[in-house]
């Protein structure tokens, strides 16, 4: 009988929707607050909160991204994003309003009565400071 595949330690959660959300470049603009979601805590979604600087390449992706500005600071204060990873916060705008209840839907179920803050592994910044999502960086795109 052959042995069950292993289970890795760390398993990221899979995100089926972010990187298939067909967001352009113009759709945020230099000034906005944004949210990178990144999973779940207290029954609520959570990420990192930022705000959009300036425009720039951003090279994993091949794609137009934007320069942020991590809200708290820290070691590292600027980062580049695609903008599919970003959903807004400074304005109510229908394309994040519809992604943000899309992930809800697909995440709060899973995590239904667990306090604790769950990380789903979806994001990691590179050396050159660049916010990638597991599906970029695995060559998914």
């Amino acid at each position: 009988m052959p042995l069950p595949p292993r289970t890795p330690a760390f398993a990221p959660t899979p995100d089926p929707l972010t990187p298939g959300r067909d967001i352009t470049h113009a759709h945020f603009e230099a000034g906005d607050q944004v949210v990178v979601l990144k999973g779940v805590a207290g029954g609520e979604l959570w990420g990192d909160a930022m705000r959009v600087v300036t425009p720039s390449w951003h090279t994993p992706t091949d794609e137009d991204g934007w320069r942020l500005r991590d809200a708290t600071g820290g070691a590292q204060t600027y980062i580049t994003g695609h903008p599919r990873y970003l959903v807004h916060l400074s304005r109510r705008c229908p394309d994040c309003l519809i992604h943000l209840r899309a992930m809800e839907n697909h995440l709060l179920p899973k995590y239904a009565g667990q306090n604790a803050l769950i990380d789903c592994g979806w994001y990691t910044v590179t050396a050159l400071g660049q916010l990638v999502h597991i599906a970029d960086a695995w060559g998914g795109r």
